[in-house]
Formats: C-alpha cells, sequence, structure tokens
C-alpha cells in the first residue's frame, strides 16, 4: 500500500492553510504541525482551529532551543561581522526541512509539505527530484531553498506550486469557510514582530551603538555613524551627509569601525565568492557553468558564470549587478531549475 502520509508545516497563516485542503483532496493523510520558535507564538490558536475545522491532527513541537541554536545565534553573529542575515534561509535548512522531515519519520510519514511557492519534479535528464521555480514568478520562494538538505527533496510537496497568484489561494479558503481568507501575509522576522532590529539586536546581544566614522573610499572622513548594524550595503538615506551627489553605503571596515560611503557607480560588481555552498542538482560544478543568478530575494535573475573551488563558488556576472551584500545568499539556476546557492563573502 502507498504511504500517503504527509507532515504540513502550518503557520495558521492562509498559505499552509489552504496547503491543508489541497493535500486532503489529493487523497493525503494529513497532519499539521506547528513549531514555537518564541515566547510569544500567537498563531498556535489560529492553526488549532483551522485543524479543528478540517479535522486534522495537529502536532506542536518546542523547537525554541534549536531555533536560538541555529537561527537566532547567526542572525546576531552576521550582525556583529557587518553582515546581512537572512534567517529564514537558516529556518528552512534546520527547522522546516530538518527538523520537521526527522518529526516526519517518527511519525511514519512519507512526505513533508510547507506553503512555500516552489515545485518538486522529477528530471529524467538529472534522473532525479529537483526543486524549480515556481509558476507564480511573483511570488517564487526557491530563493530562500537552496540550503536545504538535498536528502529531502524526493519527499517534499509543495501544493502551491501551480497556483499563478494570491488571490486564487484566498479564494479557496474562503469557499471552505476558513477565518483566515483575509489574514495579512507575514512580512516581518518571525522573531522580531515590531520590525525594530536594531532594538533587537541591542537588547539580545553584545552589540550596542558604538560611533565612528564615515568615510569615503580613499578614507575621507565625511560624517559620523551610529554602529556599523545601523548601516546595509546600498543604504542612501539616513547618513547624515551633505554631497553634491548622492551617496551609498559601499562597505565596512571593522577594525577602525567605519562605514564607507561611494557614489552610484561604486555599488555595481562584477564578481562574487560564495562560501558554505550547497549543491542541490549536481555534486559539485566540474566546468565553468553559464547559469541565472539572483544576490537577493527580490532581486531579478542576472546572467553569470560560475566557477567551483572546494567548497566556494566565484561567480562573474555578465553585467555588473548593484548592492551586493556580505551574509545575504547568492542563488544558481539552470532555467527554472534551482542548482544551489553559497554565502555572499565578498565581492569586487
Amino acid at each position: 500500500m502507498v504511504n500517503k502520509k504527509v507532515l504540513l508545516g502550518m503557520s495558521g497563516g492562509v498559505d499552509s492553510s489552504v496547503s491543508a485542503i489541497l493535500l486532503q483532496k489529493q487523497g493525503y493523510d494529513v497532519i499539521g504541525m506547528s513549531f514555537v520558535f518564541c515566547e510569544n507564538s500567537d498563531n498556535i490558536k489560529d492553526t488549532q482551529e483551522i485543524c479543528d475545522a478540517l479535522n486534522i491532527p495537529l502536532h506542536i513541537v518546542d523547537a525554541k532551543k534549536e531555533f536560538k541554536k541555529y537561527v537566532i545565534d547567526d542572525f546576531i553573529a552576521c550582525y556583529s561581522n557587518c553582515q546581512t542575515p537572512n534567517p529564514c534561509i537558516e529556518c528552512n535548512k534546520y527547522m522546516k526541512f530538518g527538523l520537521m522531515y526527522e518529526k516526519a519519520k517518527q511519525l511514519g510519514c512519507e512526505y513533508i509539505a510547507t506553503g512555500h511557492y516552489a515545485k518538486t519534479e522529477y528530471s529524467h535528464e538529472y534522473d532525479k527530484w529537483v526543486i524549480k521555480k515556481s509558476n507564480s514568478i511573483n511570488k517564487d520562494q526557491t530563493y530562500v531553498l537552496w540550503n536545504i538538505p538535498k536528502e529531502t527533496i524526493s519527499h517534499i510537496i509543495f501544493p502551491l506550486s501551480d497556483f499563478e497568484n494570491k488571490d486564487e489561494i484566498r479564494k479557496i479558503a474562503k469557499e471552505n469557510n476558513l477565518q483566515v481568507h483575509n489574514k495579512p501575509d507575514s512580512e516581518d522576522i518571525c522573531f522580531i514582530p515590531d520590525g525594530n532590529y536594531k532594538k533587537y539586536l541591542e537588547k539580545n546581544s553584545n552589540i550596542k551603538p558604538r560611533k565612528g566614522n564615515i568615510v569615503n573610499s580613499v578614507g575621507k572622513i565625511l560624517g559620523k555613524h551610529t554602529g556599523l548594524y545601523n548601516y546595509t550595503i546600498g543604504q542612501r538615506k539616513g547618513l547624515g551627509i551633505q554631497n553634491e551627489v548622492p551617496l551609498f553605503v559601499i562597505g565596512f571596515n571593522e577594525e577602525k569601525n567605519q562605514v564607507i560611503v561611494g557614489e552610484k557607480e561604486e555599488l555595481y560588481k562584477k564578481e562574487v565568492l560564495a562560501t558554505d555552498i550547497n549543491l542541490l542538482l549536481v555534486d559539485e560544478i566540474r566546468e565553468p557553468l553559464e547559469v541565472q543568478v539572483k544576490t537577493r530575494y527580490s532581486a531579478k535573475s542576472a546572467k553569470a558564470k560560475i566557477v567551483q573551488d572546494g567548497n566556494n563558488i566565484r561567480a562573474i556576472f555578465d553585467e555588473p549587478q548593484r548592492a551586493i551584500t556580505p551574509g545575504q545568499s547568492i542563488v544558481f539556476y539552470l532555467g527554472d531549475i534551482l542548482i544551489g546557492g553559497g554565502k555572499i563573502s565578498s565581492s569586487n
């Protein structure tokens, strides 16, 4: 008998709720699971109501310890090292496709599912299961999936893979009398609900305001900053500098406690070095490969050539790219197929 038990990650939002409905319609035996990551996990009540309405059992897993270790501590470490983190990517790797997959095996589930906008598909060309971009290009979330364990791919279901827009999802929720049909999308970092990451860092780490100089690329002092963690690559506003042409943050000198600024042209970089790489499609890049690359979740894809050296990959862009930011992810694609990615270490 085919095992159609699936463990669905549920957040109390409309995407995961509709995912449950779609899986049930496809004949899956759905079990819900919600993580408790923080003390203020307000979504458990909504999730329980949804599961009750759909007659789905819900497992609530206290993962505060693991979440702090793998997500929050990494978040703080990045800012301590003048990097800009993406906590969703760490959460996907260790929590949603790591810990949840282990829980699924314990519960006898063959599959795990989430409400991500992405798709899994068997590729005869590569003779393996692959992750591909969602049909909803505006909502595609493969950028945050590059770092998941590759052995999970054949066990993942993305029920929302074929939907073109969010309105269709909300319509299904409303037709099934789910109160979350008009619940707003969550856009904040889940453990910083007010969105003030600077205040969070000051309260929960050794990172404190420490004034220093704002300088240009040749070291000329142009102003004062309030702490390196208050700035990010590409930032223009809030610098407090009078200049004939607009200036942007282009880098940091951690040793000298300096924010480095420059003109718009200085934001553009031709090459990126990626470390901590994770390849899903192939085991290694044996020869220079022409690919599409994204350096931010909201960025458009850019053409590049990638070359692997050990656990690093160098990407050389066809056209220089703006505001390459250490700590963010660089993600590689062949057509719609997700190859993998890495953490941006440096650029030039």
